[in-house]
């Protein structure tokens, strides 16, 4: 086995890796040697065809199919170069106040995440499309939104040159969303940082960890490994976890952590989201442009928010509920559909946590509670009225029985779609935003970390994903991972200088 020695080793290279890779090139300055360990490849941006099934497969944890112990929900996670910031649209939206506020962390303020988060919004271009380059599928959105009784917003995306190619979630071809692939990585190696791609890390020890790196397999996505495949022993004065939700807590549940942490894997959530179709008369603009530009949040009243999305055709495919005629009616008329995206906003309750098996695999139970139900229910019932104040004619709608709800029956929309219609397995529900399993808080009692990243017990070793949220976000957590890892930076910084 191959030993390397190293100041600091970060593990994952997504917002919260990424965004701690940049900030401690001041180490690497001082002579101290810093690693990042990433479990998937470097990709180029030619290699982003839009081939939905072979992207899928390279740019996603088990080709994006993932599922809960029950196979109730399925959860997206990227896996690469830049983790999830290379698949997801490129949304930034800053940390809620009401949010931060109840998580009651001593030593977390909303002033400073705000202030942290601001900076990498900078960093990373986040701004609102000019009104030309919203297409269709968007703009029906916030017309028929406010024709509804809704307050759209738009939402503010991380994207330079974006050409419209609506390829978002499949890697963009264009090189054109900001994520730490493209800025905080780039930054980090130009400045000494070392990177090293199709890195496993096995298991973690004290101050160190075992990594196999894999190679690259003929005919498959992305570059070879910038180490010689094989088994390594990595030693470090300082370990920083950043591998997300399905990274960190089985990793240190696996190595052995769970004794001493008793709330290790606890508090998982992740805002459960359908699709909602709607067919049009004619053909509308809905694969060629950005995918998402508004959203209606309904968090605090309702627990739900809506947002404009396009998904290609398998997913869609996957997505509606039903076969035969009434899946087919929505599929035939693809040029013409319309979409909206429904996520619930849950909360951390005992029975939903992360959990690993006996190879270290994770393993995600979760409920869904009575409230997440009235929820997707309260939303799907919104984005009805939506889609048919936009001019659509017939509307998907998984919660109801049958699911086909024609523009006649607007006025029975609340009688028809009802949270009764909601079983666990038979409506094709997904997540993308995994947040907690290593929150932060006061004590080993109540949590995993303090305010600042660092686990109880383990001075050495820190976290910098979304795993450290006490509770949901109700946000896409993108910019707050961000402000969370940047402060975890600080913190090192402050160690080791």
């Amino acid at each position: 086995m191959n030993t390397v020695t190293a100041d600091v080793v970060v593990v994952g290279s997504g917002a919260g890796g990424g965004t701690v890779a940049k900030e401690l090139v001041p180490l690497v300055r001082q002579g101290k040697r810093v690693l990042v360990l990433e479990r998937g490849p470097r990709f180029r941006d030619e290699e982003f065809d839009g081939r939905e099934l072979e992207m899928a497969e390279g740019l996603y944890l088990d080709s994006g199919g993932f599922l809960t112990a029950d196979g109730a929900m399925t959860l997206a996670v990227g896996q690469g170069y830049g983790g999830s910031t290379v698949t997801y649209t490129g949304t930034s939206m800053h940390p809620p106040a009401r949010i931060i506020d109840a998580w009651d962390v001593p030593g977390l303020s909303h002033d400073d995440l705000l202030g942290r988060s601001k900076k990498y919004a900078g960093e990373n271009n986040v701004h609102l499309f000019p009104e030309k380059e919203i297409n269709d599928n968007n703009r029906l959105f916030f017309e028929g939104a406010k024709a509804a009784g809704f307050s759209p917003k738009q939402f503010p995306v991380n994207v330079k040159g974006c050409l419209g190619s609506s390829l978002c979630n499949l890697g963009c071809p264009n090189g054109a969303k900001q994520g730490t692939h493209k800025v905080q990585l780039p930054e980090a190696e130009a400045g000494g940082v070392e990177v090293i791609t199709r890195a496993d890390v096995l298991e973690l020890g004290d101050r160190q960890l075992k990594v196999r790196i894999g190679p690259k397999s003929a005919g498959k996505m992305g570059d070879p490994p910038e180490w010689e495949p094989g088994e390594y022993l990595v030693k470090a004065d300082v370990v920083v976890l950043a591998g997300g939700v399905l990274g960190t807590p089985p990793l240190l549940l696996h190595s052995g952590f769970g004794s001493r942490l008793p709330k290790l894997g606890q508090g998982f959530t992740c805002h459960p989201a359908f699709i909602l179709v709607a067919e049009h008369p004619e053909d509308i603009t809905n694969d060629v442009g950005h995918p998402k530009s508004f959203l209606v949040d309904r968090s605090v009243e309702e627990k739900y928010v809506l947002e404009t999305c396009m998904y290609f055709p398998f997913v869609t495919a996957k997505n509606l509920t039903g076969f035969g005629p009434d899946h087919a009616v929505f599929m035939n008329a693809y040029p013409r559909l319309q979409m909206i995206l429904v996520l619930a906003c849950d909360r951390a309750i005992p029975h939903n946590r992360v959990t690993a098996d006996r190879a270290g695999n994770p393993v995600v139970h979760y409920r869904f509670t009575k409230e997440v139900k009235e929820a997707m229910a309260a939303a799907t019932r919104a984005a009805a009225r939506i889609f048919f104040a936009a001019g659509a004619v017939r509307v998907h709608a998984p919660l109801a029985d049958p699911t086909r709800v024609e523009k006649a029956e607007v006025d029975r929309i609340d009688a028809r779609i009802l949270a009764k219609y909601f079983l666990p397995g038979s409506v094709s529900v997904s997540a993308a935003h995994l947040m907690g399993g290593a929150g932060m808080g006061i004590s080993i009692e109540d949590s995993v970390t303090d305010s600042w990243g660092r686990v109880h017990g383990y001075p050495w070793l820190r976290v910098a994903d979304a795993s450290l949220f006490p509770d949901a976000l109700e946000i896409n957590p993108y910019l707050t991972i961000m402000a969370l890892a940047d402060r975890v930076a600080e913190g090192v910084l402050e160690t080791l200088s």
